[in-house]
């Protein structure tokens, strides 16, 4: 039997067929190609996204780390500062025009008065720098007995024949002076049979550091010991009260002179003559026991602070500039052989180191 045969036409139509299964193979492994890929690049895009908002996060969160640790950090060292930093009650040198430009602004009269006279230090006296005194009722003691130690300077004659240390009880023993008892150490009100003990143990430390402090040739090793012994409050009052009491010693021996008709200086015949300083006693009471309390160093304590530490006190009274009185000395005549140091003033009430 005679096999069937097939239209030509229909051979002809047949003969495309397998290049169109190719073509749909190919645009089938394009489309698994191409959702492959994109699905590769959403997991790639999202993880990039992922990684970056992680990145961010972590940038903010040390960010926020840092700044609160530089926060904490600086609280910290401000802390430790004002826990460790000394107190100095005679600071560092700072430039004479710069500080007075800085404390006397504005175009009042005494503003302008204090300029020029800054000015008159600077160009005149040659005066460059200031060292800035602690405020308080001591602080005229303090500038001169830092000038005294800082400069090396040594004892005053008389102090060199007496032993300062029994000052005290030779007051009262040969002296009779039984009404030392009353005297005032500053803020502290004491009085009574101790004060002897406490006087003593004043004028023996003013002895060691005053020796200690004058037997140091290096200029910048007794600065460094004036910047340890200047930020102890404690061994700072009771210098200051030994110089008081050296004060009230020369006042009762002037005093005692004065009985036997013996001639004095003229600066003690002035504190004699004022009804609350007739004589030691009113001195002390009046005036002597107020001095680190409720008032500073008057113009005549310092003539005898000046006479009794035998240095000659030169003092630049800036608000008496165009005056006789801009510049004076305590005591106004010391012998030639005294040492000098120098203080300016703003007032006549707080003082302040000059640097020449």
């Amino acid at each position: 039997m005679a096999a069937r045969r097939s239209p030509p036409g229909a051979r002809e139509r047949e003969g495309p067929r397998a290049p169109a299964a190719g073509s749909d193979q190919v645009h089938s492994w394009m489309l698994v190609t191409s959702q492959a890929l994109g699905t590769v690049w959403r997991i790639a895009k999202g993880s990039v996204m992922l990684a970056a908002s992680c990145l961010v996060a972590a940038l903010c969160y040390f960010r926020r780390m840092h700044c609160d640790f530089g926060h904490w950090l600086k609280w910290w060292i401000g802390y430790l500062q004002r826990k460790f930093k000394r107190n100095l009650s005679v600071e560092a040198e700072v430039d004479l025009l710069s500080y007075c430009a800085r404390e006397w602004k504005g175009e009042t009269p005494r503003a302008k008065l204090m300029r020029k006279a800054y000015e008159e230090l600077f160009w005149r006296h040659h005066i460059k720098c200031v060292r800035l005194v602690k405020r308080d009722n001591y602080d005229a003691l303090r500038s001169v007995l830092f000038q005294i130690f800082s400069q090396g300077l040594s004892f005053p004659s008389w102090m060199k024949e007496k032993d300062i240390v029994k000052l005290p009880e030779k007051l009262l023993f040969s002296q009779g002076c039984n009404w030392i008892q009353q005297y005032s150490f500053g803020p502290e009100k004491y009085t009574g049979s101790n004060v002897f003990g406490k006087l003593r143990k004043c004028v023996e430390l003013l002895k060691t550091q005053w020796t200690e402090f004058s037997g140091i040739k290096d200029y910048h090793k007794r600065g460094s010991m004036c910047n340890i012994l200047f930020s102890d409050v404690l061994l700072e009052y009771k210098l200051y009260e030994a110089l008081k009491f050296i004060m009230l010693y020369q006042v009762t021996e002037v005093y005692e002179q004065m009985k036997t008709n013996k001639v004095i200086p003229s600066l003690f015949q002035l504190l004699f003559s004022r009804e609350t300083s007739s004589d030691p006693l009113s001195f002390m009471m009046n005036h002597l026991n107020s001095v680190g309390d409720t008032c500073g160093l008057e113009q005549i304590d310092m003539f005898i602070l000046g006479y009794s530490l035998e240095i000659k006190m030169k003092v630049f009274r800036l608000f008496k500039f165009n005056s006789r009185d801009f510049e004076v000395c305590y005591p106004d005549l010391p012998p030639r052989e005294w040492p000098e140091i120098s203080l300016l003033t703003e007032n006549d009430r707080h003082y302040h180191v000059p640097i020449f």
